[in-house]
């Protein structure tokens, strides 16, 4: 990925990223509440050898005891000094466990040793450290060999004892909670760059042009409540989603234009992506445009145009199919519309056969020799075959991807189902993408409103009976005479 990428991913995740990084820092600052302070006590020891009068002899007792410095660093730490040291303290603890609380060091380079002591309470840990000093001395002393005039060899010389410090030196607040922060950023960063690449579902047009060549020629927003009308372009014809319909009837108008199909069968991978909301609202654009319009509910598994529209679904395809009616008994117009709705009709016990039969082969040529375009509603493609089947037969296939609502993989296997049967796919819908704020390009006809115009409770009743037809797509509009 490049930058802008991951830039692009932390922008779309920054609220995750923040609250782990809280919650880090959150963790970190309740730690170091409840840890107990320690203090540290230091001092230091400066050794040196009684050697002779001569500068030579000088030279080599320095570097004797620079050499040894180590040696006398591993001694501080034996029990030859740390047993001494508990007895004279009277400490309820054993060498193991006072070793670790001392640090001794040599700086390079010198003769000086330097021990810290570290405890809960500071008088303590100075009295630790000065104890270990003396010990150490004597200690030293005892194991050097001693000159020809009895002295000892080696001395070891405390020149900055160990005080009381009236600070803790753990836990360091500034430290932690710095630290804290730090690490909750990057776990926090780590999390949005893990989710994203093990994240699964559609999301955004991206998405989709990563899986596929096939075009996304329409993006529908989501709405909390748009359930309750799904017919949008009728009852809402100034919102964001009526306004993305037309944009894909549009988009529709540009798509093959040598070879454009007059019949369309609307599907989509696994039901609650919105194909019947899409496929009703593109039929009822595309009449609104003046074109001959006739939607066919084919999802014989659960049909829903019928309720969706107010239409009775008891006489529809079905009925045609098994010769129990004509086409023109049961095109319903829809309203004051050039829309005509055929709704499914009974629900049949071999939906697949019936809609693969020649008399729906002979039913699809009948209307797309009557209508300009004819929109199927047909079932999602992964649980059932009605959709490729149907797609064979009909002209076309327009895809409906729920945003957040549908797997990448299902969506590389229901193309590739269409593709398996020869199916025609001329697009893909994205479906109810979240809208992060308003779109800068959307209006409504009311900001042109006059005082004396109707208010927005009213501008659903508003109609253009007296529009003349417009050009329209794929044909021209048929005349009142001409319906079936």
């Amino acid at each position: 990925m490049e930058l802008n990428e991951y830039i692009a991913i932390l922008r779309k995740r920054w609220l995750s990223v923040a609250l782990i990084a809280l919650a880090t820092l959150s963790a970190t600052a309740a730690v170091t509440l409840v840890m107990t302070p320690t203090y540290s006590a230091s001092n230091r020891l400066f050794f040196a050898v009684e050697a002779g009068d001569t500068v030579s002899d000088l030279a080599q007792g320095s570097t004797f005891t620079e050499r040894q410095m180590t040696s006398y660093a591993q001694v501080a730490e034996s029990p030859l000094v740390l047993g001494p040291v508990i007895d004279e303290l009277d400490l309820d603890t054993n060498t193991d466990a006072l070793r670790a609380a001392l640090s001794v060091t040599v700086p390079p380079e010198t003769v000086i040793l330097e021990i810290t002591a570290t405890d809960e309470n500071p008088e303590r840990a100075a009295d630790v450290a000065n104890a270990v000093a003396e010990e150490l001395s004597v200690a030293v002393g005892g194991l050097a060999p001693d000159r020809p005039d009895g002295s000892e060899a080696v001395r070891a010389t405390v020149t900055t004892p160990a005080t009381a410090p009236s600070q803790p030196s753990s836990p360091d607040v500034t430290r932690n909670l710095a630290l804290g922060l730090v690490l909750g950023l990057m776990l926090g960063v780590g999390a949005a760059l893990l989710r994203e690449m093990l994240d699964t579902k559609v999301r955004d047009e991206k998405d989709i042009n990563a899986l596929t060549d096939t075009a996304v020629i329409g993006t529908i927003g989501f709405e909390t409540e748009g359930d309750k009308y799904p017919v949008f372009v009728h009852d809402d014809p100034q919102g964001q989603r009526s306004e993305a319909i037309r944009r894909l009837r549009t988009n529709l108008q540009f798509v093959d234009l040598t070879d454009r199909p007059r019949s369309i069968v609307v599907t989509s991978s696994v039901p609650g992506e919105g194909k019947t909301t899409t496929a009703i609202n593109l039929a009822l654009a595309l009449a609104d445009a003046g074109a001959r319009v006739i939607l066919v509910d084919a999802d014989l598994r659960r049909p829903s145009i019928g309720e969706y529209m107010g239409l009775e679904s008891r006489v529809g395809l079905t009925t045609v199919l098994i010769g129990r009616a004509e086409l023109a008994d049961v095109a319903t117009p829809w309203r004051n519309t050039t829309l005509d709705v055929v709704p499914s009709g009974q629900v049949p016990p071999n939906p697949s056969e019936l809609l693969g039969s020649r008399a729906m082969a002979a039913l699809l040529d009948q209307l797309t020799g009557s209508y300009d375009t004819v929109v199927i509603d047909s079932p999602p493609l992964l649980p059932v075959t009605d959709a490729a089947v149907l797609t064979k037969l009909a002209g076309a296939a327009l895809v409906v991807a729920g945003a957040d609502r549908i797997q990448k993989a299902q969506l590389r296997e229901s193309l590739g189902n269409l593709e398996t049967v020869d199916g025609r796919v001329i697009g893909i819908v994205l479906n109810k993408v979240e809208q992060k704020g308003r779109d800068r390009y959307y209006y409504t006809y009311d900001s042109y409103a006059t005082d004396d115009a109707p208010s927005n409770g009213t501008r659903h009743a508003i109609r253009r009976q007296d529009a003349a037809p417009r050009a329209t797509w794929p044909g021209k509009p048929l005349t009142q005479s001409q319906r079936p």
